[in-house]
């Protein structure tokens, strides 16, 4: 049985049988004699005996919640025990319940009472000394606590003091060649962002080290503090598991993004230099050079962004699946008429309807292309007005490209105008083409001609065609073959009939600026015709 093997333990270890000591001992704790034991255990004796009761009373002392009990008999034991807690204290045999003339259970019973009523007042004696000591440490600790908070006060605003007087001198603006990234000032203000960002956690560390340590003075708190401490630690560990089970993706990502650029800049490379004709490739445009790498730039943005998904931290949760999704199917059911537009920009882009520069008109858009992307389309008028058509509405309708054919040919600029029947259509014919070769921007070779369009009721349309190789000019050309057709028809004495004159020569005077009639001009006077066998006469109009 238990007791009766713990004697025999005892015995072995003393070097002898189980026989009683006939010197008593006192047991003693805290300057107090609780009780005397008369009885040793063997070679045990009674003063050894007494001495560890003493010794493990004084560690039941360090425990808060332990209280002393008599431990239940076991059947056929020779020994009662008693306990604290975990720590047993004594053994109470027969031999010292027949020395104090009472029972065994009576005797432990005793001793437990006394026992337990010297630790009461022992942790009550000692209880204030530890409020004031507690007190005291608590004081130590606040003393700490706001010294340190003062310190770091200082510390961070001469470092703000120092950042602020090194701008300039060694915070230099970050620049690559002529281009200024970062100016002295932003570095600056980065940088004090960053020291009151660094303030603020160094004042979250120092309130949570002084309330750990604040929380951890009193037993009633303790456990609270080591709970602060566990989860401060178990966020951090699970936070560095997290990192370090995220290291192998990040490093895949890594050397994507790494592959990617060098990939990116290589087809940058070689479109470039077909842009500068530096490479040719049969069938391949210089002009589509750039297009061709926006668009394969996209594409391999895309294949990337696919192999490099799968290592994103997270990317297998539901929640970043649901919110890649949702994102998704917002953007497809948004980028509808975007998709368009790139796709119309491709079209325009692979038909060379035309190129940046060319004049052209788009719609009711006169004007020259400035810019060209996948969206839309920026057009400068003559007014020089800036016009973005979106490239779904310029593919679907009509496009004049004016400068196209000034390049492996010329342009033919044409106007009309209606002259009278009483005009020699051979004199029409030589006035247009004298006006056409005054005109500065029209070219001798190919020459120009006169075409006859119709034959009205009052006039006839003659249309002069001149050809041109400055379709930018087109607007000036016109104005100034404008002006040249008027002067040679008014210095001709030829009436324009534009756009609608009925030529009545009865009194009327022609229809030509006064500077241009002769000094001896008369009108025609008034004709007048008799019926009846009368003969005809005109009346002299006054």
């Amino acid at each position: 049985m238990r007791v009766d093997l713990r004697f025999a333990a005892v015995a072995l270890l003393f070097g002898g049988p189980l026989q009683a000591a006939n010197s008593a001992a006192p047991v003693v704790f805290a300057g107090r004699t609780l009780f005397t034991l008369e009885q040793g255990i063997g070679s045990f004796s009674a003063a050894e005996r007494a001495r560890a009761v003493s010794d493990r009373l004084t560690r039941v002392l360090e425990l808060p919640n332990a209280r002393v009990a008599v431990a239940p008999d076991e059947p056929g034991a020779s020994g009662t025990e008693i306990d604290a807690g975990d720590v047993p204290l004594l053994v109470v045999t027969d031999q010292d319940a027949a020395a104090a003339g009472s029972t065994r259970q009576q005797l432990a019973a005793d001793y437990a009472r006394r026992l337990q009523t010297a630790l009461d007042a022992s942790r009550k004696s000692q209880g204030l000394r530890q409020v004031v000591f507690d007190t005291l440490l608590a004081l130590l600790f606040a003393a700490l606590f706001f010294a340190t908070l003062r310190l770091q006060g200082v510390v961070f605003r001469r470092l703000r003091a120092s950042i602020h007087h090194w701008r300039g001198t060694r915070i230099q603006g970050l620049r690559i060649q002529r281009v200024e990234l970062l100016s002295a000032q932003k570095i600056t203000r980065i940088l004090i962002s960053a020291t009151r960002f660094l303030q603020a956690a160094a004042i979250i560390l120092i309130c949570y080290i002084f309330l750990s340590l604040l929380l951890g003075i009193l037993p009633e708190t303790r456990g609270i503090s080591a709970a602060l401490l566990i989860y401060v630690v178990n966020t951090l560990a699970v936070a560095w598991h997290g990192f370090a089970a995220a290291i192998p993706g990040l490093l895949m990502i890594v050397v994507v993004s790494v592959g990617t650029w060098y990939v990116l800049k290589l087809c940058r490379f070689l479109f470039r230099e077909v842009q500068r004709g530096h490479i040719t490739v049969s069938g391949f445009y210089p002009e589509w050079a750039d297009p061709t790498y926006k668009l394969l730039r996209i594409l391999i943005l895309a294949f990337a962004a696919i192999v490099a998904f799968p290592y994103v931290p997270g990317g297998d949760s539901p929640a970043f699946k649901g919110v890649s999704i949702f994102f998704g199917l917002l953007v497809s059911l948004g980028s509808a008429g975007a998709v368009g537009n790139v796709v119309a920009g491709v079209l325009l882009t692979y038909t060379r309807a035309f190129q940046v520069g060319d004049r052209v008109r788009i719609a009711d858009t006169l004007g020259d292309i400035t810019e060209r992307t996948l969206l839309a389309t920026r057009l400068r008028t003559i007014k020089n007005e800036h016009v973005t058509v979106p490239n779904s509405l310029v593919l679907s309708g009509q496009i004049f490209n004016f400068s196209e054919c000034c390049r492996d040919g010329a342009l033919i600029l044409h106007t009309s105008v209606t002259i009278g029947y009483d005009a020699p259509w051979r004199q029409v014919h030589e006035l247009l083409l004298a006006a056409a070769s005054r005109t500065g921007r029209i070219l001798e070779d190919p020459k120009p001609f006169v075409l006859q369009t119709a034959l009205d009721d009052f006039y006839v349309s003659y249309q002069l065609n001149a050809y041109t190789k400055r379709a930018a000019d087109m607007v000036l050309t016109y104005s100034e073959l404008h002006q040249n057709i008027q002067d040679e028809f008014n210095n001709a004495g030829v009436e324009i009939c534009s756009p609608h004159f009925a030529a009545v020569r009865d009194a009327n005077t022609i229809a030509i600026p006064n500077q241009y009639i002769a000094k001896d001009y008369v009108p025609p006077s008034f004709r007048v015709s008799a019926t009846g066998g009368q003969s005809s006469r005109s009346v002299q109009n006054p």
